[in-house]
């Protein structure tokens, strides 16, 4: 017998543990919670914790933890033991409903954003019965959202839970004009691509800066990148198959229905892909992913990094968020169907996500911001920061006859018309993608490009709900008073096209033309963190996240707080780092080689005040030349560092990046020059040769 199929969700409290396990009534309850959102009672959630508890027993728990997502992008976990007193120096093992549905983890010193103030330091954790528990490490995790005494969200999941809700609500509208009654809800699925690097544990350990900082902030470019593209797709080394394979059997255990692996374009750089999954069970598989990632890679003396940009001079690594949206009767509401009234509908969900993309490229380029994916979006493997739609040329000439009321294809002379006579059957899908596309069609999906690998997808998910919802919701406000259902949809659609068509472009991202064409098209370039973070505070997405309560408007600016604090500390800590490996570390090491190089100078001319000493000379002074202007630079970071004004926060952000990024930027190439220059056993720390390919 095949063991995957059998160990396949063993660690996973789902359907099929909890049909054994719990009486038919309380099942058929928790399905409703799971599919409807519909609430679970307190006597059916004792009866839950009761079984999940004996269940997890079984499997070797001896503790539970609420698993929740706070907004530091990780995962938080506190464990309590089953046991509980009963006298006489004995215990029983004991987990109530209560238990289960709530918990008060503390759990202060997590980023606020002002939401929390140390005298009202409670947090609470509740019960997401939308995703299923699951044992790690001999405890019982639960999910869970996380939120202050007053409500506000203080994580991720929460504000996902909400987005995903306000489309399910304006969705269901579009669906009931279209007679369709016998769906029940609407949900968003997630297939995200993970990108990472794999690095030989003791060297990656000589290297401070990918310890503190999870980058090499110097590196001089090594005598082979990726320019021979023989790393992408190719044989999978032994050593990486061992990690790849222990990965996929621990992820199965945990339900996570991991499909694809293979190498990536850089030397050490890998991607795993899972089989889509609804958008709040996929970023709780995305968070374990990760987890998972980094331990079992230390169990094969590797170690996994996730920055977005942990080599200059080669890809880094994003996640490529691979979104839909599905009907609780199975089917694709992006995805073309068979009768022009299906492709009428299908048009109107695609019209909804090309205004939500134009509308909020702001927040789309804002849940993306983070000063590691600054680095990387932009650069030859990934989308610029200019958000725009990919959607493959046939449906784009589609749109164009809408919009334009004019023949198309198959129809020969007779205007295109979104009424059911008129409209062509759509392909399936005929165009190549496009890998410069910050947001491609895909066939049935949309692939957005632009998040960095080491980012929750939550927030992402949070503004692509939202948005939409916003969209569809305008379009059944419209629709549900039209006096002429038909004629009014095609009006429309055609006007949706026309208005938004700006954001649809099919060719080149990298060109520089398309940069320019874009900015005269009117489209936002927001190259970093600072220069996006703003827009959460903006009237238009305020009134947005308000208006489907998703996020209050006290837990936007909550955000964008702690946004820009994020952005701030990872580049301090980036800094100091830096300064402190050039000081302690590679000038020193410089002026050794340097002395060494002038005492062979010195015994070289006592032999014979004639001998030929140009490479040692021009050494000395190439290399004297760069450890004087290094230690300059050194000054003027350290410098920058004192510098740092107080108070507002987006000064601060903005600081770090016109003045002390820019420090560090300059420090770097004498530094990566003193490298080249210096001979291999004063080097004190390995190079990019040694970490790129140092899994053998």
């Amino acid at each position: 017998m095949n063991p995957v199929p059998e160990s396949f969700g063993s660690l996973v409290f789902n359907d099929s543990v909890m049909r054994q396990r719990l009486p038919k009534d309380v099942f058929r309850q928790v399905q409703l919670s799971m599919t409807d959102g519909k609430r679970l009672d307190s006597a059916a959630a004792t009866v839950v914790a009761n079984a999940m508890k004996d269940w997890a027993i079984e499997k070797g728990a001896t503790h539970f933890s609420h698993w929740f997502q706070p907004m530091t992008g990780i995962t938080a976990e506190k464990h309590d033991s089953f046991l509980s007193p009963v006298g006489g120096g004995r215990v029983i093992m004991e987990f109530s409903g209560k238990e289960l549905i709530q918990g008060e983890p503390d759990a202060s010193s997590f980023p606020s954003g002002g939401l929390r103030a140390t005298f009202e330091a409670r947090g609470y954790t509740a019960w997401d019965p939308t995703s299923y528990a699951f044992i790690k490490d001999g405890i019982l995790c639960i999910p869970t959202a996380f939120c202050s005494y007053g409500g506000e969200a203080l994580d991720k999941k929460t504000p996902l839970l909400r987005s995903m809700e306000a489309i399910n609500r304006q969705g269901m509208r579009i669906l009931k004009l279209f007679g369709n009654h016998q769906v029940t809800s609407i949900k968003t699925t997630v297939g995200p691509e993970q990108e990472y690097f794999l690095i030989d544990r003791e060297v990656y350990e000589k290297r401070k800066d990918l310890v503190f900082t999870g980058r090499t902030l110097f590196g001089a470019k090594p005598p082979k990148g990726q320019e021979l593209d023989d790393h992408y797709f190719g044989a999978i080394k032994p050593r990486v198959a061992a990690f790849m394979k222990e990965l996929n059997e621990e992820l199965w255990k945990l339900g996570v229905m991991a499909k694809t692996e293979h190498n990536e374009a850089a030397p050490g750089q890998h991607e795993l892909a899972p089989i889509f999954t609804t958008t709040n069970i996929a970023a709780d598989h995305n968070q374990l992913t990760m987890e998972m990632m980094r331990k079992i890679a230390r169990k094969h003396d590797l170690v996994c990094v996730l920055h977005e940009k942990p080599f200059a001079g080669v890809n880094g690594s994003g996640k490529h968020n691979n979104w839909s949206i599905c009907s609780s009767d199975g089917a694709n509401l992006l995805e073309p169907g068979e009768t022009p009234y299906e492709n009428a509908q299908f048009l109107l969900f695609l019209c909804a996500v090309i205004q939500a993309v134009d509308d909020y490229q702001d927040m789309l380029r804002i849940s993306v911001a983070s000063a590691g994916n600054d680095r990387r979006l932009g650069a030859n493997e990934a989308p610029p920061a200019v958000v725009s739609m990919f959607l493959g040329t046939e449906l784009e000439n589609i749109l164009t006859a809408i919009e334009n009321e004019t023949p198309y294809g198959n129809l020969e002379k007779e205007q295109i018309k979104v009424g059911v006579h008129v409209l062509p059957k759509f392909p399936k899908d005929t165009t190549d993608r496009n890998r410069t596309s910050p947001f491609a069609f895909t066939g049935n999906k949309f692939e957005f490009r632009m998040p960095g690998s080491s980012a929750s997808i939550s927030g992402v998910n949070v503004v692509l709900n939202t948005a939409v919802a916003e969209s569809l919701r305008q379009y059944a406000d419209e629709l549900e008073n039209a006096e002429n259902f038909e004629a009014a949809l095609h009006d429309l659609i055609r006007d949706v096209i026309r208005k938004h068509k700006r954001i649809v472009f099919n060719g080149n991202g990298y060109d520089d033309a398309w940069i320019r064409e874009a900015e005269s098209r009117g489209l936002l370039n927001l190259r970093t963190t600072p220069d996006c973070v703003p827009y959460y505070l903006a009237p238009k997405n305020i009134e947005l996240f308000t208006r489907h309560k998703v996020y209050s408007e006290t837990e936007l600016r909550a955000r964008y707080e702690i946004k820009l604090d994020s952005y701030c500390k990872v580049l301090h800590v980036e800094a100091q780092t830096l300064a402190e490996m050039s000081r302690k570390e590679v000038l020193p090491a410089v002026s050794a080689y340097v002395r060494s190089l002038s005492e062979t100078v010195s015994a070289r001319r006592t032999l014979d005040a004639e001998a030929p000493c140009r490479f040692e000379v021009e050494e000395i002074s190439q290399l004297s030349r760069h450890v004087d202007n290094a230690y300059e630079k050194l000054l003027h970071l350290e410098g920058a560092i004192r510098a740092l004004p107080r108070g507002d926060t987006l000064d601060r952000a903005l600081f770090y990046r016109d003045h002390v990024l820019s420090c560090m930027e300059d420090l770097r190439l004498d530094l990566d020059e003193m490298e080249r220059l210096t001979a291999a056993e004063f080097w004190p720390l390995p190079t990019y040769g040694d970490l790129m390919f140092s899994v053998n």
